[in-house]
């Protein structure tokens, strides 16, 4: 019996399941005074604070940077909609208003579930 023969005959169905997130928020972290070693390894420039929130589906980063950016003083560090992933930094003040901001507008506006925010 050939290779091809045998494949034609031998056919299985496998089934294949992922976990595919919906509209959610999964990281809501603030560092306060990170080192600036931190800082330097990330590309960021020193900071007092930095904010880093993570979004599904990763288009929402860019809604989530645009809340937080109107909401506190802070400078987006790093937004990437393909991950979704989002870094803010400013004052520890301005960093705590701008991530609580996106994860509660994020919610409010787009029925995202957020995530707790948690502090390091």
């Amino acid at each position: 019996m050939s290779r091809t023969q045998f494949d034609q005959e031998e056919v299985s169905t496998r089934i294949i399941q992922e976990y595919v997130p919906g509209r959610q928020v999964t990281i809501a972290h603030i560092i306060a005074n990170p080192d600036a070693a931190l800082c330097q390894r990330v590309g960021l420039e020193d900071a007092e604070a930095v904010g880093i929130l993570t979004v599904t589906p990763g288009e929402g980063t860019i809604i989530a940077g645009d809340l937080a950016m109107k909401a506190a003083d802070v400078t987006i560090g790093f937004l990437d909609r393909f991950s979704g992933t989002l870094v803010v930094c400013g004052s520890l003040d301005s960093v705590e208003v701008a991530v609580e901001a996106a994860n509660r507008g994020l919610q409010s506006v787009l029925a995202f579930f957020p995530a707790k925010v948690t502090r390091t």
